[in-house]
């Protein structure tokens, strides 16, 4: 069992009772910051942007205190709202710009966390361990492989989705792409003071203890010369044929839906899908896959099914099929319900998050004001 990230429903609402959001808007930066660590849960679907921003609410918090926090709860809705509009889209470089990359692996050091930045390579080690890397440290990891290794950043940021827990497709391919400029046309530079400051080290004479103008001129470092290919290993689990009653409603559930209250009080089929071939496209390590599956658990009579949706037994039997709609999952038949938003209808035809912002902030400004649960958007 993951300590760092328990998988028991209790373990997880105290959680988003613990929130300290004045704590968190002042620390969240540094490496021992005030973060609330909900991001695995919400990643899978276990509790949703909604429910924390409620939970804030019903609190009384002020809007002036609550604000930061939830900024980047909405960053995350946007990028799912990008991946809507993009669809598949969203996995080439958004804005085709390709400016400094001279290959298409990875430094071979970052996936050994052998780079010499103490701060790095301790981030990778509990990375591989814990399944988690600080938000601050993933950017430092992508600046070094994008822009120093000048690496094309879809295999770096595989190999990191593939370890995280909170692997979040949409967040993760964003943020790589943003790093690297393909996502705003600039390009996110780190160097050693910045590095210290935030993650209590002290070192000097790294490849990066130079001034913000002299990194992006430098040559590639020699520790990040050496190129690797990312080789995943994609290990599913052996599962029964489900027994399923077509007279029932069948359920599907996926990693990014793992819901234990949807709909629980209907009596139906409910069955955790997990296809080959979304994990040969995406793969994800061992230990987030025992993550899924322990999560699953808190779900009252599911049964896990390794296979294609069309392969499911009888399935054109089902006289009602539901799944909650996701990019990931548009091939699935049936109903596909809404997502529980923070903002429903506020879709993104625009890849700037801060014009989302202004309609987002506005309706969770009238929210907080009301001291009420509903935050309608028009």
């Amino acid at each position: 069992m993951n300590q760092a990230f328990p998988t028991d429903i209790p373990s997880i609402l105290q959680r988003i009772e613990d929130i300290d959001p004045e704590s968190y808007a002042r620390t969240r930066n540094f490496k021992n910051g005030s973060v609330s660590h909900l991001s695995p849960y919400l990643s899978r679907g276990v509790i949703s942007t909604k429910q924390v921003l409620e939970s804030l609410i019903s609190k009384g918090i002020e809007w002036t205190t609550a604000q930061k926090f939830v900024q980047e709860l909405a960053w995350r809705e946007f990028y799912q709202r990008l991946w809507q509009s993009l669809e598949d889209d969203l996995f080439e470089d958004i804005l085709q710009m390709r400016s400094g990359v001279s290959n298409r692996m990875m430094p071979t050091s970052l996936l050994n966390g052998s780079t010499g930045i103490t701060a790095i390579d301790e981030g990778i080690r509990e990375l591989k361990r814990n399944g988690y890397m600080h938000n601050h440290l993933r950017m430092y990891v992508a600046s070094l492989a994008c822009n120093l290794a000048k690496s094309h950043w879809p295999m770096p940021a595989a190999w990191m989705y593939y370890h995280l827990l909170d692997g979040d497709l949409a967040s993760n391919t964003c943020s790589w792409q943003w790093v690297a400029g393909t996502f705003n046309g600039r390009k996110y530079y780190c160097n050693q003071q910045n590095i210290d400051r935030y993650f209590q080290t002290d070192q000097r004479g790294s490849f990066l203890d130079q001034s913000y103008e002299a990194i992006p001129k430098m040559p590639v470092p020699d520790t990040l010369r050496e190129l690797t290919s990312f080789q995943e290993v994609i290990r599913l689990p052996n599962t029964p044929i489900p027994q399923l009653d077509p007279s029932k409603p069948l359920y599907l559930y996926n990693s990014y839906n793992l819901d234990p209250n949807w709909d629980k009080s209907i009596d139906a089929n409910r069955l955790l899908l997990l296809e080959p071939s979304h994990f040969r496209r995406h793969p994800v390590s061992d230990q987030v896959m025992d993550f899924i599956l322990s999560l699953a658990n808190n779900i009252d009579g599911i049964q896990v099914y390794v296979g294609e949706v069309n392969s499911i037994p009888e399935l054109r039997r089902f006289s009602q099929i539901i799944s909650k709609e996701h990019p990931a999952f548009r091939h699935y038949p049936g109903i596909k319900q809404e997502r529980d938003w923070m903002f429903p209808g506020l879709s993104v035809r625009h890849t700037s998050f801060f014009r989302f912002w202004k309609q987002a902030e506005r309706k969770a400004k009238n929210g907080f004001a009301k001291k009420g649960i509903s935050i309608p958007v028009s």
